[in-house]
């Protein structure tokens, strides 16, 4: 018991992005063992896992809508999972630098979808598709999607590739032309769906750079999601004196100042790069995302 409570207080301390590569580590281990027990059975195998991977077939929506997400849990093999994990940590790192863990999980996610979307759409209208109806898993949509966030947002931060240094934005264009220049050759849906996982990063930067965050719909309707499976405590009938619900003033301002510290910190990244930022900054920057 306390090797699992060992385990449950290390998971606790990875950020966003670590614990989404854990989630996806298990989901990659434990169809293995279950395998085996199907096997036993005599049970196929690809039967249950069509249930969570993503079909093209616009059809098939209809009686598993889940599979919009669950698919991008799911990896065609070893090398496939380790890539993708490989650039979720690398992006996921620049990305919680700057910005809290829900907008990390809205971007991420919004991404999967609007990979899914796109996939199931060029398969319906692309005429190099016709009679063609393929299933899709991996992450990369989601982790294509934090990466052109971070590379739009903040296109002058410089990055270490190998032996020389990189600007996002460059990195961000020659993912997004690599996978252009790739569709012809093979895996034609995958790329499609990485081109629609960048799309959402690229868009959703741009609107929060002018103020509006297009992710607060999704995390609400999660929100509501989640809070159906909880379990309502009994409520009971206490009283207590009337208190004022007006904080002092001076609460007010102390919470506010260090918020609008960082908003100026994140403007000045926003238009002259991460570099142009001060040690002092650069600190004060990493501690508010800690705290998040």
């Amino acid at each position: 018991m306390q090797f699992w409570d060992q385990l449950n207080v290390r998971y606790r301390q990875f950020n966003s992005a670590e614990k989404l590569i854990v989630v996806n580590l298990i989901c990659f281990i434990l169809p293995l063992f279950l395998r085996t027990f199907l096997f036993l059975f005599n049970i196929p195998f690809e039967d249950f896992l069509q249930w969570f991977e993503l079909s093209a077939g616009i059809s098939d929506l209809l009686w598993k809508p889940w599979s919009l997400i669950t698919y991008s849990f799911l990896h065609s093999g070893f090398f496939h999972l380790f890539w993708n994990m490989l650039l979720l940590y690398y992006a996921g790192r620049l990305f919680l630098n700057l910005f809290p863990a829900t907008t990390f999980y809205n971007v991420y996610f919004l991404g999967v979808l609007a990979g899914a979307l796109i996939f199931i759409l060029s398969y319906a209208i692309f005429p190099a598709f016709k009679g063609v109806s393929p299933v899709m898993v991996g992450a990369s949509a989601g982790v294509m999607a934090v990466l052109i966030f971070s590379a739009t947002y903040t296109p002058d931060q410089e990055v270490r590739v190998f032996f020389f240094n990189l600007k996002l934005r460059y990195l961000g264009m020659a993912f997004v032309l690599l996978d252009v220049i790739q569709i012809p050759y093979g895996n034609a849906g995958g790329h499609l769906a990485h081109i629609g996982g960048a799309a959402l990063g690229f868009f959703y930067a741009r609107k929060l750079g002018e103020g509006v965050d297009i992710g607060v719909p999704f995390e609400n309707l999660m929100r509501r999601m989640l809070s159906l499976f909880k379990t309502q405590p009994t409520l009971r009938t206490v009283h207590k004196a009337q208190k004022s619900k007006t904080p002092p003033a001076s609460s007010i301002k102390n919470k506010s100042e260090p918020q609008k510290r960082i908003d100026l910190i994140l403007d000045k990244i926003s238009k002259s790069g991460y570099d142009s930022l001060s040690q002092q900054e650069k600190d004060e920057l990493f501690h508010a995302g800690k705290e998040d």
